[in-house]
């Protein structure tokens, strides 16, 4: 199955928030679209980093105060995908790389979705009911 489909399913809502945002701000918009990571971006469409739960806590940790800009805290190297990537490349990098948000843009570069390691989860598991209603079908039905 590739992104697209995934994209089709849950939408293409994206929350963002500027790299000069204040680390408060990350806090509260987390809060509330509640979800784990914004894309960080300085126009809306393009991926400038990204800022998760995770980001913040470390920054915390390593005394970053809530008034210091979202890009002291944020990653920068960024692993975006396509939306003709299949699902199972996805899951490859997000185990190895231990990633639960990959943004995903056009071939310019232009934000169009994000998907994270719960949707991933949820299609694979839809797509294994799937399977198995099918096997099923065909046993009863004698083939």
């Amino acid at each position: 199955m590739q992104l697209s489909t995934i994209l089709a399913n849950k939408g293409d809502f994206v929350a963002t928030i500027a790299p000069d945002a204040q680390v408060r701000d990350v806090i509260g918009a987390l809060a509330e679209h509640r979800v784990g990571a914004l894309v960080v971006s300085s126009d809306g469409s393009t991926v400038d980093g990204i800022v998760s739960e995770r980001d913040v806590v470390m920054g915390m940790a390593n005394g970053c105060a809530l008034d210091e800009s979202v890009a002291s805290i944020m990653t920068t190297e960024v692993f975006c995908a396509g939306p003709d990537a299949h699902i199972d490349e996805l899951m490859q990098v997000m185990t190895q790389r231990r990633f639960r948000h990959i943004p995903i843009t056009d071939p310019d570069g232009i934000l169009i979705g994000i998907v994270s390691i719960g949707d991933v989860v949820k299609t694979r598991l839809d797509e294994l009911e799937a399977e198995k209603a099918a096997l099923v079908d065909y046993v009863t039905r004698g083939g």
